[in-house]
């Protein structure tokens, strides 16, 4: 699939085996997940427009530039909340606007629970920040809420996909980039990616 961007770099590539570890603890899964989540915002935001500026420099008048773009970063509750910190290293001005989805543990579609987005869209790229594509429902149900707020420009940005979750995500949403760490095996019958990590939300906040 043309839309989805694999970030083989080996930093991030070593960061993601430790957060994959069951030993690694919900501390420390935190912080890996601030660590990586810039180096991944690193490719995914290759595309923002910019313009060209004046800047005074201490040796005198120079040209550089600019982001044209307002951002605004949209975590899917709860684990996207852990790409948020380091998603605002890259993007320290950017709106946060959270979208609350959970799957149905014995359908696994997706059901909302919170949506504060204003009535008209304030930004003009959105980064949809969620740790696991994995049946690709929420990531679906997330883009399809953007879009109805009306954002022009909208890019995924996760760890590890499913290749059943990119199929569904590419048929729903097929100009949507998605960005991630790797793609791995497949889902297992409780839809939950394989090896994967389990589930990020438990092992970020420790209730597994």
């Amino acid at each position: 699939m043309d839309q989805v961007r694999i970030i083989r770099h080996p930093v991030v590539q070593h960061k993601l085996t430790e957060l994959r570890d069951l030993q690694t603890p919900p501390s420390r899964f935190r912080g890996l997940l601030r660590e990586i989540t810039p180096l991944l915002l690193y490719e995914a935001t290759r595309d923002l427009e910019v313009e060209e500026v004046p800047v005074r420099t201490p040796m005198g008048e120079g040209r550089g530039q600019r982001l044209r773009s307002a951002v605004g970063l949209v975590p899917i509750l709860r684990a996207g909340l852990g790409m948020v910190e380091g998603a605002l290293q890259v993007f320290p001005e950017a709106q946060v606007w959270h979208l609350g989805l959970y799957r149905d543990e014995r359908t696994l579609q997706p059901v909302a629970y919170y949506n504060r987005l204003p009535a008209q869209p304030t930004v003009t790229w959105c980064f949809i920040l969620d740790p696991m594509l994995a049946t690709g429902g929420s990531a679906v149900a997330a883009v399809d809420m953007v879009k109805r707020w009306g954002v022009p420009h909208i890019v995924f940005v996760g760890l590890i996909a499913a290749p059943e979750g990119l199929e569904r995500f590419a048929g729903a949403h097929p100009d949507v980039p998605v960005y991630v760490a790797a793609v791995d095996s497949h889902l297992n019958p409780h839809g939950f990616i394989v090896p994967g990590l389990g589930d990020a939300g438990d092992r970020q906040f420790g209730t597994r």
